[in-house]
This record gives structure tokens, sequence and C-alpha cells, in this order.
């Protein structure tokens, strides 16, 4: 489970507490949920908190101020860049030229200090970026969990390419061809 706008170590608390069942955590048992499924309530959740993934979004100034408190509560699965909206809380959108503000040194010390705490407690690293173009410098950093996109950026994605294979196809057949402004393409 995803976990956004952590701030504090209590507040990390809380939400680990609220991804996992009684008796470690406090999560609804409501019988009719699609997890419990035909092995019903007592099939699912007595073993349901040795899969459950717990990861907290960093995307608060607060959230790396206390980072050394939040990466050491237990329960806490990975801890889950969140770059923008990190940017935003720390002022560096209004500061740098977009999007300078992902290079900036205010972001990089940001990540740092966060690299550092969950590496001192076996905490996996999350990100999410739109494509591939800084995959490799993350994971030389040790981030292991990284998302390249969401559903719309994939479907723009694509649809980019072929609209672009399109162009160069009708102009190298001549017959040149216009794509149509768009807010999307």
């Amino acid at each position: 489970m995803l976990v956004p706008y952590i701030n504090n170590a209590e507040e990390a608390k809380q939400a680990v507490s609220c991804c996992l069942y009684p008796t470690a955590g406090t999560r609804s048992v409501y019988f009719p949920q699609r997890s419990t499924n035909k092995a019903g309530l007592l099939g699912y959740v007595p073993n349901a908190n040795k899969n459950i993934i717990v990861a907290l979004q960093v995307e608060t100034h607060d959230c790396i101020k206390n980072m050394e408190e939040i990466a050491a509560v237990p329960g806490v699965d990975i801890l889950f860049l969140g770059q923008n909206d990190l940017c935003m809380s720390m002022g560096l959108f209004e500061t740098y030229v977009f999007p300078e503000m992902y290079t900036s040194p205010e972001l990089l010390a940001a990540t740092n200090k966060l690299i550092a705490e969950a590496k001192k407690n076996n905490v996996i690293l999350g990100l999410f970026l739109f494509g591939t173009a800084r995959v490799g410098e993350f994971l030389e950093k040790g981030f292991t969990f990284i998302s390249i996109g969401n559903d719309l950026h994939h479907v723009l994605t694509q649809a980019g390419a072929h609209v672009a294979a399109m162009e160069g196809i009708a102009a190298e057949k001549g017959k040149p061809w216009t794509r149509r402004p768009t807010a999307l393409l």
C-alpha cells in the first residue's frame, strides 16, 4: 500500500498500522472484501500481513527533516521519493526554471539524506520517473523500485511515437501529412 503525505514518525506508525490486520495493525477485517475471496476471512487475513508491502511517500520538506525517525519505524518496507511534491514543498519550483529543480543541490541533499536513512534501516528505495532517461542514475544510488510512467504517460508516449512515424513515412512517400493541433500530443 502506498501512503501519501507522511511528515513524521507518528504518521508513519499510523500508516503502517492502517495497512496491517490485527493484531499487528488496525486495518479493518470487514468480511465481504475481494481480498478474502473464496478462502474467506480466516483463509486470507491470518497470512496477509506477511504479504503486505507498506510504502510511504517521501514528498514533503518535513518528511525529509524527520527522515531519521521515519525510516526507523518498524513495518516500513519502501520509502518512495515523490520528487514533484518534494520540490514544491521545498520551494524549488519557484527557485529554479523547470525542470532544473530535479537536479538542484537542495533536492540532491534531500535525496542523499533519504538514501542514507533507508540504507541504515534496510528499507527499499523507490521513486517515480517519466521514462527511462534517469533510471541508471537512480539505480546507482540504490533505488530498486522504480516506476517509469503511468497509463496516460505510456499511452501518450506510444501515440506520439506512432504519429511521428506516420509523419516520417508520409514525407518519405512524398505525401506530406501534418497532424492537427491537440493538447495531448
